[in-house]
């Protein structure tokens, strides 16, 4: 049987914006296929410049980086983007919806521009699929609103149903929940966890509220996973 690689793979990482100032300084980092992981960090500690350099976004200056097996230092920019766009999902803290569309056309967007992502909906169609995550989202009555006119709340949960579309293998969450309610967060970690568990994907997500770690396989601290000074 053939072993999958590991989700994440790190091994002495090095980022900076700016020479000589290091955000991130990684001597080793694996998640394996599946797990979910809770990440957390001070302000300011990296936490979504460690997405970014996951996601394919950032390029780090040094050390190996390999996510599903691939190396993504050894990709050009546009195989990043692809393998972003057909086997990684993202909520993005600040959401990036496309604010002139409309809900089920922001959710089935991955769908609609990587092939890849699409052939993974077990024969659904896009559509069918947004319906359902937007149902299990409590969003189904918003489907054919512009994005524009949504509140934060419900943005973020778009923000979700895209990410979550097309059973991708690895999904990032940037703090995904600051801006729910405590009854619409459960309902939210509920499906998150449902969809990930189904696709078999990998969950790494970052939130500063600690009281949702024990909910997750395992947890990490950005600030001790990076080196120390001498």
């Amino acid at each position: 049987m053939t072993t999958a690689p590991p989700a994440i793979q790190m091994e002495q990482l090095r980022f900076a914006y700016k020479a000589g100032r290091d955000v991130l300084d990684i001597p080793s980092l694996h998640v394996p296929p599946r797990e979910k992981v809770f990440l957390f960090g001070p302000s300011g500690s990296g936490k979504t410049t460690l997405l970014g350099v996951i996601a394919g976004v950032l390029e780090a200056q040094s050390g190996a980086v390999r996510v599903m097996g691939e190396d993504l230092r050894a990709l050009s920019g546009a195989r990043r983007d692809a393998l972003r766009g057909a086997r990684m999902g993202y909520i993005f803290q600040l959401f990036n919806l496309l604010p002139y569309l409309s809900v089920i056309d922001n959710i089935t967007l991955p769908c609609r521009l990587h092939p890849a992502r699409a052939a993974r909906l077990n024969g659904a169609s896009p559509d069918a699929a947004a319906r359902d995550l937007a149902t299990q989202l409590d969003i189904a009555a918003l489907l054919h609103e512009p994005a524009r006119e949504l509140s934060v709340g419900q943005q973020q949960r778009v923000a979700a149903a895209r990410a979550l579309m097309g059973n991708p293998e690895l999904v990032i969450a940037d703090e995904p929940t600051s801006a729910l309610d405590h009854d619409h967060r459960a309902q939210f970690l509920e499906t998150l966890f449902q969809c990930c568990q189904r696709a078999g994907s990998t969950l790494l997500f970052v939130s500063h509220d600690r009281s949702l770690e024990p909910m997750f396989d395992r947890a990490l601290s950005l600030p001790e996973l990076q080196r120390r000074p001498a």
